[in-house]
């Protein structure tokens, strides 16, 4: 435990700071601003509150060795442990709220290696880099009088930061997802895939499900909050494994590389890099893994993107808490 808080407070003292000497936001003001606007629960991960572990495994394709010297594409499967939840820091929230879906998984490779993926049910993130995602969720802390969000505040923050709107009007005009088996998944930042010449390509990637998309109907989303995402997903389950596909989406010259609120055009080249099964509830099998979208096999690294960058920082101070029960 103390090499594990030491681990953190290293991630938390290396904050960046920016070229005119204003202190960039760090992992601690993230993990402080979700408990002004959620509240305090103890033991519990402070984004994505609510949530539920799955098992599976993942095959990948081998035609990605092209692209990929990484075993995950050896043709073999993997077991995986994974954890669907609902976006934020509410261990209670609404499952018909026109919010964001996540999808987090750990694949164990032959060789001792792990690749992560951390996904939301949105191709884009709600900002461009970490200080303007901080000032949205400042701007998003309840009024201590009425306890609410002052929604105008909000409004006033997105126009005078355009980033910030792109991921909201997705989620507006997006029924929610009837079920997590029928949502797909977006990585949202980029990464490097590489061959065993040394050749990058430059990718981001997602999983679409095999059983289709289906959404919400009107009625269920004006309907009084309820919890049946764990149920459907149970009965679903029942009956057949629930299956992904996953896609790597190959970028171009002219793609944003380090901006994940902006997505990229849907003209671009998929790749079919594999088939991720879940095949039943896992209890609380994925209890205490810490899913930093950053942990990645050899062959796939990270690129620049501040926000998946700082992500690790964020998860490291989470997890800590959550393991010392604050």
């Amino acid at each position: 435990m103390k090499v594990l808080l030491l681990k953190i407070s290293l991630l938390v003292a290396a904050a960046p700071v920016l070229a005119d000497s204003t202190p960039a936001a760090t992992p601690t003001q993230f993990i402080d601003t979700f408990a002004k606007i959620f509240g305090e629960h103890k033991g519990e991960r402070k984004g994505h509150a609510k949530g539920f572990c799955v098992s599976g495994s993942f095959t990948g394709a081998k035609s990605m060795l092209a692209y990929s010297k990484s075993a995950l594409f050896s043709g073999d499967s993997y077991p995986l442990t994974g954890r669907f939840s609902m976006a934020g820091g509410n261990p209670k929230a609404a499952e018909n709220s026109r919010s964001p879906r996540g999808f987090a998984a750990q694949i164990k490779l032959n060789n001792g290696e792990l690749q992560h993926f951390a996904l939301l049910s949105t191709p884009m993130f709600g900002a461009k880099d970490p200080d303007s995602f901080l000032g949205l969720l400042m701007a998003s802390i309840p009024d201590p009088t009425t306890g609410k969000p002052d929604m105008a505040k909000i409004a006033a923050y997105r126009d005078k930061n355009p980033d910030t709107k792109a991921q909201a009007e997705y989620l507006a005009k997006t029924a929610p997802p009837a079920s997590y088996a029928n949502t797909p998944y977006f990585g949202l930042h980029t990464f490097y895939l590489e061959n065993s010449a040394g050749k990058q390509q430059a990718v981001r990637w997602q999983l679409q499900p095999l059983d289709g998309v289906k959404g919400l109907t009107d009625k269920e989303i004006t309907a009084k909050p309820s919890d049946f995402l764990e149920q459907r997903l149970k009965a679903q389950l029942a009956n057949a494994p629930v299956k992904f596909k996953l896609q790597f989406q190959l970028a171009t010259a002219e793609d944003n590389l380090l901006d994940p609120s902006k997505g990229w055009p849907d003209n671009r080249p998929l790749l079919d890099g594999g088939e991720l099964q879940i095949t039943a509830l896992g209890g609380d099998n994925c209890k205490n893994i810490n899913f930093d979208p950053n942990v990645l096999a050899s062959g796939i690294s990270a690129s620049q993107d501040p926000v998946l960058k700082m992500r690790s920082g964020a998860y490291a101070v989470s997890f800590g808490k959550r393991l010392s029960g604050q």
